[in-house]
């Protein structure tokens, strides 16, 4: 296979940090980046298009999860509010053990993600189209999965009421924001502990070239969800916890 300098750059910073993707893989990201850029000449999926740009800041960064967490031990996955498949359809690609579940509240989406999942030929994926807040309370959800993700969906004390709630105990929540977190972490206190976990590590890094900041929050999930959360859709955004 004939890499180009985009994919030569991609594959030396993922083996940099340890990550090593075979041809077939980089063929998915490509025909990923390809089916991207299709489906958003039809709907709104990302602001980036330019390839290189693709590569770093939505490829290379989903990636930056597993620098971080070790994905080989975990089995089951649950992306929230996943958008265009960030940052759980890269890890799919790169670790493709893992079972995943995406959560997104809308249907052109998850259309998206099934023809994606078919096209790149991802074994067990699974598109749910629904809120976070209702898909949080369905029995074959709530308190199952091993590690649960969301990128730059909203601040933490209300993206914990809406991912924590899919987390097993002894589970993990990995929150992927982008500046400065530590008043979001500050405010975000009361719904670590309501809803039962706790900090475990926040992860600083910089994207390559641009130098932008990046966190990952990493959250502990210690026993089951309360009854109660998460509550009615709409309301962690507007009454933060």
């Amino acid at each position: 296979m004939m890499l180009d300098t985009v994919q030569e750059q991609f594959i030396s910073r993922v083996s940099e940090q340890g990550l090593h993707l075979s041809n077939s893989q980089l063929e998915q990201f490509e025909h990923y980046y390809k089916e991207l850029v299709d489906w958003n000449e039809r709907m709104n999926l990302t602001a980036i298009t330019e390839r290189e740009q693709v590569y770093l800041k939505h490829f290379y960064d989903s990636l930056t999860l597993a620098f971080h967490v070790d994905l080989g031990q975990v089995e089951t996955l649950a992306d929230i509010g996943a958008g265009a498949g960030f940052p759980s359809i890269p890890l799919k690609i790169a670790f493709p053990h893992l079972k995943l579940t995406i959560v997104d509240s809308l249907n052109k989406r998850i259309h998206f993600l099934n023809h994606l999942a078919e096209k790149l030929q991802l074994q067990e994926v699974k598109a749910i189209h629904a809120r976070a807040e209702e898909a949080g309370r369905s029995k074959e959800l709530r308190d199952r999965f091993d590690l649960v993700t969301a990128r730059a969906v909203a601040r933490l004390s209300v993206l914990n009421e809406l991912c924590l709630p899919f987390v097993r105990p002894n589970g993990m929540f990995a929150a992927m924001k982008s500046a400065q977190t530590s008043e979001e972490l500050q405010e975000a206190t009361r719904s670590i502990a309501l809803l039962k976990s706790k900090l475990e590590k926040v992860h600083t890094f910089t994207l390559p070239i641009e130098d932008a900041e990046r966190n990952i929050v990493v959250l502990r999930k210690t026993d089951l969800t309360p009854a109660k959360y998460p509550r009615k859709p709409g309301t962690p955004g507007k009454e933060p916890l």
